[in-house]
């Protein structure tokens, strides 16, 4: 495991819920989630048990039930980052929005990062498993690249120099 660990939330799909520590990214092992409980020690939890991990701010938000704090799951509006504007429905039918990366890391590995929808809540990031997608849906593409007028070559620029 890295050395930079963040804390968060490790949802369960019976509602239980975990703190911990994790990387940023490389902590999946042949369908195992790598986590440092707060006891010190590496635990390994199942993602197929998993319905996502928060990296949270805080581990103390003060509310038993729901320390991740993720209480508006969908945007008021069009979101304000870059990246694609996601909708994942869960395989017991929760349904969360968020911004995800517009890159082969939305494809090519074993779960998807999004950035909720408020970003003042406890929760910074979201990592939702493969196996607990049921549907992911990209709504829309916020700060495409612009394309790019081809630039005139240096005789163009010359002549452009000196008329008049």
């Amino acid at each position: 495991m890295s050395s930079s660990r963040k804390k968060a939330i490790f949802r369960k799909f019976s509602r239980d819920w975990v703190a911990g520590y994790v990387p940023l990214q490389g902590f999946v092992h042949e369908g195992q989630v790598e986590m440092l409980d707060l006891d010190g020690k590496v635990v390994a939890l199942d993602a197929a048990d998993l319905k996502w991990i928060c990296y949270v701010r805080d581990f103390n938000s003060g509310e038993l039930n729901n320390p991740e704090r993720l209480v508006r799951k969908t945007f008021a509006g069009r979101p304000r980052g870059d990246g694609l504007f996601v909708r994942a429905r869960i395989k017991d039918g929760d349904m969360i929005e968020g911004l995800a990366a517009n890159d082969v890391t939305l494809v090519s590995s074993e779960g998807v990062f999004l950035t909720p929808p408020d970003l003042r809540s406890n929760t910074q990031r979201l990592w939702i498993p493969r196996s607990s997608l049921e549907e992911l849906e990209v709504v829309a593409v916020i700060g495409a690249a612009k394309r790019k007028v081809p630039e005139k070559t240096r005789d163009e620029q010359q002549e452009e120099l000196f008329k008049g």
